[in-house]
């Protein structure tokens, strides 16, 4: 359970994070680090596979009492889209896990971060194009890492 451990904190503190740190412009500089929830996404769910869904809920719980509750009202409509985006990749998709985290994050990450911008009002071509490169680096690292442990 180490990965749905560090995907709460994660969602908890960047929720908290979009909380208290001020956009500079029209650009939230916590956008840059989003991309970390995503990549302690897919690795709890390979540790706990559709229960993610849970995981992910109990990060938004967490995320309304610790961090303004609209974000993380928004958080959670957010992730659960991008969950659903997730779901359908890997449930129908017969491609290695690698190739499967790297097209689900292609699909989801985009949607994730206009449903999430437009919901707090911050969506902008900088915070769209922040966020989605930030989650999007975090799902190539991880192809890349999958990649290396496959070929030894």
């Amino acid at each position: 359970m180490k990965w749905s451990i560090v995907y709460v904190v994660s969602i908890v503190l960047v929720n908290w994070l979009f909380t208290i740190i001020p956009p500079i412009g029209i650009w939230q500089p916590t956008s840059v680090i989003v991309g970390l929830t995503f990549i302690f996404r897919d690795m709890a769910q390979r540790e706990v596979g559709h229960w993610v869904f849970g995981v992910m809920l109990l990060g938004g719980i967490i995320s309304y009492f610790m961090a303004d509750p609209f974000v993380a009202m928004a958080s959670v409509v957010a992730f659960m889209i991008s969950e659903s985006v997730d779901w359908v990749v890997y449930t129908f998709t017969k491609r290695p896990l690698k190739d499967r985290i790297l097209l689900s994050s292609a699909i989801g990450t985009p949607i994730d971060t206009v449903v999430f911008t437009v919901m707090i009002g911050i969506l902008s071509p900088a915070n769209f194009i922040v966020m989605t490169a930030s989650k999007m680096i975090g799902a190539i690292v991880v192809w890349f890492g999958l990649n290396r442990k496959d070929n030894g």
